[in-house]
């Protein structure tokens, strides 16, 4: 794509973006493991860019990478952006580091305008925010503000099967001040956290516009080792009435949450629920066979906090109703759970200043996935998002956000920055 029209920052975030994919290609998207070598190599190529700039580099007990360009006053509570730079596997390339990048970006046009800012710029790197990796709900961001819960670092990487710890520890970090809560940073000492990252699903596509401006965050529950439990039998010997299917106990249950699912749509409420992976064991499973166990796990997620207890208390009562039904267990275990966040109102206030300024249409929208900004929300820092617009969803190599969109979530964040000390009305 051509670099016409776009600013010297968006010229760089395309170029680092590039030099991403290039490097933590693996077919058919990317792979950036966490606490791995595509991880680190990201937060290596961040911190050179940044030192570049003048910026001063330091990384907390965790590994989470600040870049801090001074301000007139160091005293003040700086402005801090960022976002992850790991990816699921085989992923797209955007997600987490197009946040980063543009941070950065930022920080390239006020060193090329010869801003100087009244506070300090900090572009925070974060680790592990993909729960894929290690089942847990944020921890970079949570580690950078010494709220992990310690028992999160015995929490396995999922392809290692090492916990979070030792992999810090290969890292070079220091999982026991983790452990003990020490911040990397302290949430007094922050003014604003604005997180830059693409919208995952399709409303800034559908209104034909390349920015959005976040109302809020979907907290959630997750089952990553359900089961349902029957009894393995022969397909034709086994009458219906003596049967114990667990293909027909899940599907029951799935039923049930949608009939849930579409009364709340009903009612007004915005949920989703997602059966991620139903597998059976390929030793036991066969075309003769009534399926005696299937494994599943399962995704709810809700702006509404009143909503996601309205789900899980249909779910349990579900796996009783089913169980009698078809004559089957369920077994839920490994739940992890994350709050929801509302973004702060005098940001999004500032945000919409500052699109109108630049006469840029920047709609309001929420956002069903999770987010590190959540983490500053719930510990009452003033938190907001700028969503990028993006075809194909995310968590897939077909990610689609163009370098022209992204430029212009960086002019309207560089407002915001430079304006941010101005009156305001």
């Amino acid at each position: 794509m051509s670099d016409a029209g776009l600013t010297a920052g968006g010229r760089l975030a395309g170029r680092l973006l590039e030099t991403l994919a290039q490097a933590t290609a693996d077919a058919p998207g990317v792979t950036r493991i966490a606490y791995g070598s595509g991880e680190r190599f990201a937060h290596d190529l961040m911190r050179e860019e940044a030192e570049k700039l003048g910026a001063v580099a330091r990384v907390d007990a965790a590994g989470n990478l600040y870049l801090t360009l001074r301000g007139r006053d160091p005293n003040l509570p700086a402005i801090v952006t960022g976002s992850h730079l790991d990816s699921v596997p085989h992923g797209g390339n955007f997600d987490g580091a197009a946040g980063v990048v543009a941070g950065l970006a930022v920080m390239a046009e006020v060193v090329g305008q010869g801003i100087q800012l009244p506070r300090d710029l900090i572009v925070l790197v974060t680790r592990a925010e993909e729960a894929v990796w290690f089942p847990l709900s944020y921890p970079g961001s949570r580690a950078a503000l010494g709220l992990l819960d310690p028992a999160a670092l015995d929490a396995k990487r999922s392809d290692s099967g090492r916990n979070l710890a030792d992999h810090m520890r290969e890292g070079g970090f220091d999982p026991d001040a983790v452990r003990r809560g020490v911040p990397g940073i302290d949430a007094s000492r922050i003014a604003a956290f604005v997180e830059v990252h693409i919208e995952q699903g399709p409303r800034l596509v559908a209104a034909g516009v390349p920015v959005g401006i976040v109302t809020g965050i979907a907290g959630g529950f997750r089952y990553v080792d359900a089961k349902c439990r029957g009894a393995y039998a022969h397909s034709g010997a086994e009458p219906r009435f003596a049967r114990h299917d667990s293909v027909l106990g899940f599907a029951d249950l799935v039923a049930g949450l949608e009939a849930e699912w579409d009364a709340l749509e009903r009612e007004g409420h915005e949920a989703t629920i997602t059966f991620g992976r139903v597998q059976s064991d390929p030793s036991q499973h066969g075309g003769s066979r009534v399926l005696g166990e299937l494994g599943f796990t399962l995704d709810v997620r809700s702006a509404e906090a009143v909503v996601l207890e309205r789900i899980e208390a249909r779910l349990h009562a579900l796996f009783a109703e089913v169980g009698t039904k078809r004559g089957v267990t369920f077994e839920a275990r490994s739940r992890f759970t994350w709050e929801p966040a509302t973004m702060s109102q005098a940001l999004i206030a500032r945000l919409d200043r500052a699109a109108a300024d630049l006469q840029m249409p920047a709609p309001h929208v929420p956002s069903g996935a999770g987010h590190d900004a959540a983490t500053f929300a719930g510990a009452n820092i003033p938190t907001s998002m700028l969503f990028v617009r993006n075809k194909n969803g995310s968590h897939n190599p077909h990610e689609a956000m163009e370098i022209a969109d992204l430029d212009q979530a960086i002019r309207l964040l560089l407002r915001f920055v430079t304006d941010f000390d101005k009156d305001q009305p």
